[in-house]
């Protein structure tokens, strides 16, 4: 697929929004945009989720959870990238619920909701799914006791039972936290990726994109 003119929409969190770099010509959307003649549209939210909150967060706009903003997002895209999971295993108080749930009051329900969404609202698009990157404490258990990868795996299991094609950044970022230099060289905070960080993530939608 020639990205050159394509418009490509990315809903995310604070990655996609702009958390850990330098300025907003470094950020991943922003490259891909250079490097290609791609039009690109930043739908991030920091500290948002794909499955709905349970109880309010402070800051209200951290639940506008994922498919709920779908009906936001411009209609005319020809390509949708969808990169989150974070922030559900992070600090999410739902439940990580059964693949058999369909609401996104839990984040396996909230998986299918936005995947439906989205194929509704964009028939003609190609959405791509991009799993999360690793990050600091990722095997530690959370308030679910779930672990950052049970995320990833029911995101790459929802995206195969709707046939999406899935850019596994959780094996092939090259980013990995646990390792000192990787972690040093692109991801200090253990969670958002820097500038050389975003070169990486860039190259690796382009190249995904471009295989489509």
């Amino acid at each position: 697929m020639n990205l050159q003119g394509l418009k490509i929409n990315f809903l995310g969190d604070s990655i996609t929004e702009g958390h850990g770099f330098s300025s907003e010509e470094k950020q991943f959307t922003s490259l891909v945009a250079a490097q290609t003649g791609a039009v690109t549209r930043c739908y991030g939210i920091g500290g948002t989720r794909l499955a709905r909150q349970t109880k309010p967060s402070e800051n209200p706009r951290h639940d506008l959870d994922f498919p709920s903003r779908v009906t936001e997002m411009d209609p005319d895209a020809d390509v949708v990238v969808v990169f989150g999971g974070t922030n559900d295993f992070g600090h999410g108080d739902a439940p990580f619920g059964e693949f058999s749930d369909r609401t996104a009051d839990t984040f396996c329900g909230a998986t299918h909701e936005l995947f439906t969404s989205l194929l509704n609202k964009y028939p003609e698009a190609t959405i791509m799914v991009m799993t999360p990157l690793h990050r600091a404490s990722e095997a530690t258990p959370n308030m679910h006791g779930k672990v950052l990868k049970e995320y990833v795996d029911m995101i790459r299991r929802a995206a195969e039972y709707y046939s999406l094609p899935v850019l596994d950044l959780y094996a092939v970022s090259g980013i990995q936290p646990a390792v000192p230099v990787m972690k040093d060289k692109y991801m200090p905070d253990g969670l958002h990726p820097n500038d050389a960080g975003h070169v990486l993530l860039s190259n690796r939608i382009i190249k995904f994109i471009e295989n489509l």
